[in-house]
């Protein structure tokens, strides 16, 4: 299982690399392992912002829908907009290409708070 580690974790198996106070956001490869083929991303909250923990959209796999959180609060300014047209782009390079979201983080210091790739290692 790939779990880098220079990336934060949360319990609901998304990841989170911070530059200042922007943050992008995805899902980890053992949660896009467990959903497997993914068909679809659906992000409706870009311009909004949104509270730690609340959800920021919707990844809907061949025989799932799963919901997706968000691991820091802050505005989300963008959208990965190649996930539109190529959404299996989170199941081959959840960590690269298949990222989701871009957030203005409004208190950094919640990424403190989330774990650690051996912690999120110990509750996969």
């Amino acid at each position: 299982m790939n779990i880098p580690d220079t990336l934060k974790y949360t319990n609901d198996h998304e990841w989170v690399s911070l530059d200042g106070n922007i943050a992008i956001v995805g899902i980890t490869d053992f949660a896009q392992s467990e959903l497997g083929d993914i068909v679809f991303v659906d992000i409706q909250t870009v311009g909004e912002t949104l509270a730690q923990k609340e959800k920021f959209g919707d990844i809907e796999a061949v025989k799932t829908v799963a919901e997706a959180f968000m691991p820091m609060s802050g505005e989300v300014l963008e959208q990965n907009e190649e996930l539109d047209g190529a959404p299996e782009l989170v199941n081959s390079d959840p960590y690269g290409q298949g990222w989701m979201i871009k957030i203005k983080c409004s208190d950094v210091s919640e990424f403190d708070t989330l774990l650690t790739a051996s912690q999120y290692e110990e509750i996969i």
